[in-house]
Order: structure tokens, then C-alpha cells, then sequence
């Protein structure tokens, strides 16, 4: 889909590029080359910025336990090479467009449009800083200046939070035409308004270790203002469909899994045996095992007949992520070479990437099975804002009851993962299965929510309840390595994750180095010494993370 639509997009680019003059429309309701062009410009931005998701968020899912990092130290785990095309796609293909479109917008008055892309824009930017830190921001998107300075990561999320701001004002405003091309809202300005509000309290709480009045302040009005992101309706996720070809409309994550071989990502064995053993009801959503049972070929599974590292703690999940029930994935940091397991190993399941629900079917993926890839990204969830106030109410005193808002955001996660299950071809299987076992879901998520709430109020520290409160985010962030990376160097959370197999890794990656085609074409660009490097926010100790 995507990129079948960048081809039509860019023809239509070049209609708006060699124009010299853009009339404003007599009437806002009419359909005119003027606002088609428009719409299919904004179409185009946030299909590249779903993309952006996507390549933004695996790495940090995979430093976080989320996924299996395939590299045995960290050095490795950030290469430069990774991240030639997210650069290559915030710079030359987002941020490019979103200048081309903005004065467009405003000059016809379609406010919500530029809006929009202002949002965008600042999510970009954010997530660029939160990666690599220092980047180019005031030099950038010049076609005289081929070689942009980069701007300290500070002054950058300073000029994404006032591209919110101004992005608030387009919302407020009265706009001449709604956005058909908003793959996201329809162009509704409240949802986008919320979605801004939302992204600028990520932004706030990730500056709250350098400043924390600031921080406080600005998290406290947005509390009292109340248009943060809060029902099901307004969650900021990309929806993807189940067609294969012309074009193919699946999640990447689906489409990488899901064919006559399998193969694709390994699960996380921390991550899957921190679900499985706290009968978490979203685990059936989150992971498909093609097998129920726990391999005993050594040729299929090497480290099965392997003693736990000497530096593993007794509680560390080593080589299956369960004592029998084949959630079958891989350590952090294994790198160990790829047997024949393609149809073997656990799969992305119905949540999000759209592929099949587990009812114990042990049977393989396959081309098309499940809901066929119709899942999401999950940018922005109502369920993130809860952990994020709850967060904030711990750490700087904003309002908000801790135990509730962790609670809901408990609650809220279970909820959106069984809509989105239910709402796919998956659903009937999903209500058969419980059938036949007897089970309720309403009560496995009462047990869930009053097992994590007496964690709670067993905690005698402040950091002991952050502990569970950022745990059970991490747990419902599944999908989102952005929001989790970000997370866990701002808190040190969840505590205690698996080690690396490796004894010595290196130190734990605080931000990515810089793509290889930026520090080899940018004659200003210096790569960093190590991935030791902070982001400007994040001023923890080293020994913080692991």
C-alpha cells in the first residue's frame, strides 16, 4: 500500500511543485485539483510516518526485551547501518513534505491540515532526539545547504513542543475543509487536538530529569485542560488491512512472519515469561505458538541441553520462556545462528500485528491465516496516558491517584486488545475457545488487575511502586519499542531484566549512533565515541540500565 501510494503521490508532488500560483478555493466544499493535491500530500505523510513508527520503534523493542536482539553486544545492536532509511525517511521524505504542505495549507485556510502535519512534524522530531540526540533541526530541509549543523537535542524538543503549540492553534481554528486524505481521524480537529496534547506530555515527562518544574507545570495544565487522549475511539494507532498484493495492505510485522516458511522476528523469553507467569490474559493476543510444547531437539534449540550463565540470577528466564507450554524465542542478546525453525518458533500474534489468536491449535502460520495482518501501530493508546500520569504523579507530584490511574491503565489495555481481537475474522475463534474452556474474560482480568493492585500496596518505597507501574506499561506497550526505550532510560524499568548471554556486552546502548549516510555526506557530522552517549534528558547514572 504504502508503497504503491508514494508512486501516485509523488506524481501528484510534482503537479504541486511546478505550479506558480495556488488559487484559494470560492467554495470549501468543491473538488478542485487544489485540495485533492492537499489531501493526497497529507495522505502520503502520514503513510511515511507509519513507516517512521515502524523503524523508530523496532530497536528500542528489541533493547527493552521486547523482541530478541540479534547481536551478542550492544555496539552492534545500534549499528550505523540500521538507520540510513529511517533517517533518509524523516528528512527527505516527512519533513520535506510537511514544509511543502504547511504554507499550502495555510494560504487555502485548511487549518486542520496544517495541524496535522505540525503534529507530525513535532512527533519526528521528538523521536529523533530520543534516538540520536543531537540532529539537524534549523539548518535542515534546505536544498542550498547540503551539509546541516545539528542543534542540541533541547533546543530541538524546545521547537517540537512550540510545533504542538501552533499545531493547537490550527486545531482551535476555523478551517474551510476537513482532511480527506487523514488515514488517522477523517480530519476530526478534537481527536488530532488530544493527540497533540498527548504527544506534548510524552515530551514534558521525558524532560522531567532536567526540568522539573517545567515539566510539572506544563504536565499539570495539561491535566486540567482534559483533552488528553482517553477513550478507545481516540487512540492514536495506524490501522493496517489484509491485502496481499495490488496493494499489500498487512502489517510489516505480519508480513514479515506470515508466509509458506515462516521465520520473521523471535520473540523476547523475558518478555513472554514475565506474561506467562503472571497469567496475563493478554498473552493468547500477543504471541501465536505454533508448537504447545517445548522442543527437546537440541538441533532445533541449542541452548536446551546449555546450564544458565553463571550471571544469570535465579529468577531470569534462560532458553524457554515457560516450563512446558512452547513459547519458544530467544534471549537477549542471542546471537546464535537460525536452525530450521521457522514454523517452530513463537509468532507475532493478533496483537497488534493482526496474525492468529493462540487457542492451543499448535498449528503453523501460514500465507493469509489469522486476521491476514489487519492490526496496528500503537503510537499513542489511551492506556500509555494513564501510565504516563501515573508516572508523573510519583515522581513530580502532578494531580492524579497513582493506584488509579495504574488501574485504568490496566484496564484499558486489556479492553483495546480484546476490541481489536474481536473486531477480526479472529473474533469467533477467540469467544469458541473461551467456550470450551470455561473461560471468562472479564474475570482473568479482575484476578490480573487485584494481583498487580496488592503488588502495590505491598510496596513500602515510591521506587517500588514506580517499579510496578512502569512494568505493567512496558507489559502494555507491546508493539511500541519507542515509548518503551524511552521509558526505561528515564526510569531505570522494569528492574531486573534479563541479562545479555553475553557476560560482557558493553554498556547498555543510551542512544543510537548516527545513520552511516549522515556522518559520510554531512562534512559537519561527527559520530559519537560510544553508545554510552545520553540523550540531553536523560542525566541517570550509567549503571542504570543493563
Amino acid at each position: 500500500m504504502i508503497q504503491k501510494l508514494k508512486i501516485s503521490l509523488l506524481a501528484m508532488l510534482t503537479v504541486l511543485a511546478s505550479s506558480c500560483s495556488l488559487d484559494l478555493l470560492d467554495n470549501p466544499n468543491a473538488v478542485t485539483l487544489n485540495n485533492t493535491d492537499m489531501n493526497y500530500l497529507l495522505s502520503r505523510i502520514e503513510l511515511d510516518y507509519a513507516g517512521h513508527f515502524n523503524q523508530m520503534s523496532n530497536p528500542g523493542m528489541r533493547l527493552t526485551r521486547m523482541l530478541n536482539q540479534g547481536s551478542a553486544i550492544y555496539d552492534n545492536a545500534v549499528s550505523p547501518g540500521n538507520f540510513d532509511g529511517a533517517w533518509s525517511n524523516a528528512y527527505a521524505n516527512i519533513m520535506t513534505d510537511v514544509k511543502t504542505l504547511i504554507p499550502l495549507a495555510e494560504s487555502s485556510e485548511f487549518f486542520v491540515h496544517a495541524g496535522i502535519a505540525r503534529t507530525i512534524r513535532a512527533s519526528v522530531l521528538l523521536n529523533l532526539v530520543d534516538a540520536f540526540g543531537d540532529v539537524p533541526y534549523s539548518e535542515a530541509i534546505d536544498p542550498a545547504n547540503f551539509n546541516p549543523k545539528v542543534d542540541g537535542g533541547a533546543a530541538v524538543y524546545t521547537a517540537a513542543i512550540a510545533d504542538l503549540d501552533k499545531a493547537l492553534q490550527d486545531f482551535a481554528a476555523t478551517s474551510r475543509a476537513t482532511p480527506g486524505g487523514d488515514l488517522f481521524y477523517g480530519g476530526n480537529a478534537d481527536s488530532w487536538t488530544r493527540v497533540a496534547n498527548t504527544i506534548k506530555l510524552k515530551a514534558l515527562l521525558n524532560r522531567r530529569l532536567v526540568d522539573k518544574a517545567g515539566s510539572t507545570s506544563g504536565i499539570a495544565a495539561l491535566i486540567a485542560g482534559n483533552k488528553l487522549i482517553s477513550t478507545a475511539a481516540q487512540n492514536f494507532n495506524f490501522k493496517y488491512g489484509s491485502n496481499l498484493v495490488n496493494p499489500d495492505t498487512r502489517h510489516p510485522r505480519y508480513a514479515g512472519q506470515y508466509g509458506p516458511t515462516g521465520g520473521g522476528d523471535y520473540q523476547s523469553n523475558s518478555y513472554m515469561g514475565h506474561l506467562y507467569a503472571t497469567n496475563d490474559p493478554r498473552i493468547r493476543y500477543y504471541f501465536y505458538r505454533q508448537t504447545t510444547r517445548n522442543p527437546t531437539d537440541v538441533n532445533a534449540l541449542r541452548c536446551i541441553t546449555n546450564q544458565k550463565p553463571s550471571h544469570y540470577s535465579e529468577s531470569d528466564v534462560f532458553c524457554l520462556a515457560s516450563p512446558s507450554a512452547g513459547y519458544w524465542g530467544r534471549d537477549h542478546l542471542s546471537n546464535e545462528g537460525i536452525p530450521p525453525d521457522g514454523l517452530l518458533r513463537t509468532a507475532w500474534g493478533l496483537y497488534p500485528a493482526g496474525g492468529l489468536y493462540d487457542n492451543d491449535a499448535s498449528a503453523p502460520v501460514g500465507l493469509g491465516v489469522g486476521a491476514g495482518g489487519a492490526g496496528i501501530h500503537p503510537i499513542m493508546m489511551r492506556s500509555f496516558v494513564d501510565f504516563m500520569l501515573a508516572e508523573a504523579a510519583l515522581t513530580l507530584g502532578t494531580p492524579g491517584d497513582v493506584k488509579a490511574l495504574l488501574k485504568s491503565g490496566i484496564e484499558k489495555s486489556m479492553a483495546d486488545v480484546r476490541a481489536l481481537g474481536l473486531a477480526t475474522t479472529e473474533g469467533g475463534k477467540i469467544t469458541a475457545f473461551e467456550a470450551s474452556k470455561g473461560i471468562s474474560w472479564n474475570e482473568e482480568v479482575t484476578k490480573y488487575v487485584n494481583m498487580i493492585l496488592a503488588k502495590y500496596d505491598a510496596a513500602t518505597t515510591d521506587d517500588e511502586r514506580l517499579d510496578i507501574v512502569a512494568t505493567e506499561y512496558w507489559v502494555a506497550l507491546h508493539g511500541n519499542g519507542i515509548e518503551a526505550y524511552n521509558m526505561y532510560r528515564r526510569t531505570g524499568k522494569p528492574s531486573n531484566q534479563q541479562p545479555a548471554l553475553d557476560p560482557n556486552p558493553g554498556a547498555f546502548a543510551r542512544s543510537y549512533y548516527y545513520p552511516t549516510a549522515f556522518v559520510t555526506r554531512n562534512s559537519t557530522a561527527t559520530q559519537k565515541a560510544n553508545v554510552t552517549v545520553p540523550v540531553f534528558w536523560d542525566n541517570n547514572p550509567a549503571s542504570l540500565t543493563r
